[in-house]
């Protein structure tokens, strides 16, 4: 598949962990530290990369061996929880970086095409994706930075998704979610919207299970498959 000229689109919404920025060591060192925390073994880094993508909620419960919470009680997970959250807030630029080409690509898109607003969409916390963003130099790109806690909802719902369209004054057919992971494609495909897929990141082996509009293997061709005028 591939997208609609460019000049029939109005916006584009990033994900963050694996396709804007790659922050697998410092996930992965916060998420150890939180078993350490609560007295259990240590993970290897590849293992809870897999758990990445569905918000820190989950990515606690997959490193606890208790995605559905059968094993542990509430209170159990909320402190572990807590403990990752924290950590993490001040780990969380230990060794993350953009991703090489990130910052001429989504240049080279507003200078290209101006009429495009940009927009960040994960389902990480909000406040340390927007502190992320600031730091790495991604804030001026985006007119809005939505987390998984901005609403009551996470993606695969388009609930932000739809929202960032009302805001950007976009229907579905003029918007393209751009991710890594699975959990992207179907939040497009729940709203109505294009995507494209990050095969070259941190979740990129759950793409296998959808179908993207289309596929690029680095920041750069975003700015190929959106040439087209």
């Amino acid at each position: 598949m591939a997208l609609p000229p460019s000049s029939d689109l109005r916006l584009l919404v990033f994900d963050l962990d694996g396709t804007l920025i790659d922050s697998r060591q410092d996930l992965t060192n916060s998420v150890n530290a939180m078993l350490r925390y609560v007295g259990k073994p240590a993970l290897p880094d590849a293992v809870i990369t897999t758990y990445i993508g569905d918000g820190a909620s989950m990515l606690v419960r997959r490193a606890l061996g208790d995605p559905e919470g059968d094993l542990h009680d509430e209170e159990y997970v909320q402190r572990a929880l807590t403990f990752f959250l924290d950590y993490y807030r001040v780990h969380k630029l230990d060794f993350t970086r953009v991703y090489d080409g990130v910052l001429q690509s989504l240049e080279a898109i507003r200078m290209a095409h101006p009429h495009l607003k940009m927009a960040i969409l994960t389902n990480k916390p909000v406040n340390p994706s927007r502190e992320i963003s600031r730091a790495l130099g991604l804030e001026p790109f985006f007119f809005e930075n939505y987390g998984g806690n901005s609403f009551h909802t996470k993606k695969p719902d388009p609930l932000g998704l739809e929202t960032l369209m009302r805001e950007a004054a976009a229907t579905p057919t003029q918007t393209v979610m751009i991710g890594d992971s699975a959990v992207d494609v179907l939040t497009a495909q729940n709203a109505g919207a294009w995507s494209i897929g990050c095969a070259f990141g941190l979740s990129a082996d759950t793409l296998k299970t959808v179908e993207p509009s289309c596929l690029c293997d680095s920041p750069d061709q975003w700015v190929s498959v959106l040439g087209r005028r």
